[in-house]
């Protein structure tokens, strides 16, 4: 089954009130503020000071965890397993840094545990009371905004149910003004339809309307510029809603070139500040990764070399960033090296695969030298996973956006692997099942995101995983 993690339009939160909202903004850094302060509260109070390397580390959590997600929504238990789950697995990753550098020794363990145990409490306080007083930050907006919306069609549905379901919107959604005749628009939505195109105006004077919402056809341009200069007459906010945003949108936004609105509608996640972020934490996880397993390391090149004949490491060209043609290592878990115009895929009991290799590839420690892939700036700790060329070539022509992957670099584990599409894919449906879980990746990326499948991952290979043969 197909999961959606979340809405295809980038957010800085859930809110759907909009970014001018105050309780949008509030929401969207409660939870990033209290983990800074309360970092420096702690050792303001055991140690009346702020070290540099605290205010620096705070900074970096503000900086991954800003915009935090929208909690205040959801019941109290489910926003308090959320807060935990999230902080289990940042504070995770701080520890083990802080332990393999050395670091943690700097501070006593009632700071650390001060630290562990408070922050998360901190945070569902906060947001708690933010849940509480959200009626007054609500109230700041001012009064009920009426809203109509133009065109009876699948994205004007849309605003409107997204609307009505905010519990959170100031805005009341009067109805729906549309030219086709009943037969011909959609039916059973619950919406008044207040009249044609051409009562606009009329209704515009005679009812207080705060903001109206094109939803019409990018086709119906003439008749768009037509309304809008007969709404001239009118004090309303006026929003066009393209049709494009009901399509399978990357990554979509809307921007400028020099004053110029454009509107992406496949991009990559990883720009500007997020493709700085990216790097960083691909840097400096793969080197911790890679110090922490070197003896791991040599272990299996000494097994795959005294095993087998054949080269320790298998070179593999794959796709990468932008489709760019990439060399990927990993151990040799087979007795063939194939990188030609034909590659077969691995198969339970294939014979092409060695009685340690079977270990390797099972354990996904064949993949471990891909951690140099990462530091070569090939590769990323968390993407789509890079598939050889021929099986590029294959499915480019079968699969609709399957090249779109490639906007972002390939990873060592990714979405799809964690939701069990790892190993084989026999059959055009489980290719396609993957595709979509990579593409759901890029909509929806997000360091936490990235977290959560490097988390999930390490489960998996403690737990053992089907399909990795």
């Amino acid at each position: 089954m197909k999961k959606t993690i979340r809405p295809p339009i980038r957010t800085i939160s859930g809110l759907s009130s909009g970014p001018r909202s105050p309780l949008y903004f509030i929401e969207s850094i409660v939870e990033p503020l209290v983990l800074v302060f309360f970092m420096w509260g702690i050792f303001i109070y055991f140690e009346d000071r702020i070290p540099i390397s605290i205010f620096f580390t705070s900074i970096l959590l503000f900086s991954v965890t800003f915009p935090s997600g929208a909690k205040i929504r959801l019941g109290f238990w489910k926003m308090v397993r959320d807060v935990i789950f999230q902080w289990v697995l940042l504070a995770g990753m701080v520890l083990i840094f802080a332990r393999i550098t050395g670091y943690i020794t700097l501070y006593t363990p009632e700071i650390v545990y001060a630290w562990l145990i408070g922050t998360p409490i901190a945070q569902i306080l906060a947001l708690t009371a933010l849940k509480v007083f959200s009626p007054f930050f609500i109230t700041l907006q001012g009064p009920t905004k009426n809203a109509v919306i133009i065109g009876l069609n699948e994205q004007g549905l849309a605003v409107a149910n997204n609307l009505l379901a905010d519990e959170y919107s100031r805005v009341s959604v009067l109805g729906f003004f549309e030219d086709r005749a009943p037969d011909r628009a959609p039916q059973d939505h619950g919406f008044e339809i207040l009249g044609a195109l051409t009562d606009i105006p009329a209704y515009c004077k005679n009812h207080q309307i705060h903001t109206i919402y094109i939803a019409l056809p990018m086709s119906s341009h003439p008749r768009i510029l037509k309304l809008l200069d007969d709404l001239k007459d009118t004090t309303a906010s006026i929003y066009f809603v393209p049709d494009i945003f009901v399509t399978d949108l990357i990554q979509g936004r809307v921007s400028d070139v020099n004053g110029i609105p454009v509107v992406s509608v496949c991009e990559t996640p990883f720009t500007g500040v997020d493709g700085l972020i990216k790097r960083t934490a691909d840097i400096l996880f793969s080197l911790f990764v890679l110090i922490l397993i070197s003896p791991i390391l040599i272990a299996v090149a000494l097994g795959v070399k005294l095993t087998s004949p054949g080269p320790i490491i298998f070179k593999q060209r794959r796709y990468g960033l932008d489709g760019q043609e990439i060399l990927v290592y990993k151990f040799r878990s087979m007795t063939v090296t194939e990188d030609g115009g034909t590659v077969t895929q691995a198969t339970r009991n294939d014979q092409r695969i060695t009685p340690l290799g079977a270990f390797l590839r099972k354990s996904s420690l064949d993949e471990l030298p891909q951690f140099i892939n990462v530091l070569q700036g090939r590769m990323s700790v968390v993407g789509p996973r890079p598939h050889a060329v021929a099986h590029n070539e294959e499915y480019r022509k079968l699969i609709k956006g399957y090249m779109v992957r490639h906007k972002v670099k390939p990873g060592i584990t990714g979405w799809a692997q964690v939701n069990g599409f790892r190993g084989e894919t026999d059959t055009l449906e489980k290719m396609e099942q993957r595709v979509h879980y990579d593409l759901e990746y890029l909509r929806n990326w997000s360091p936490r995101l990235d977290m959560l499948i490097v988390a999930k991952t390490a489960w998996l290979t403690i737990v053992g995983q089907d399909g990795a043969y």
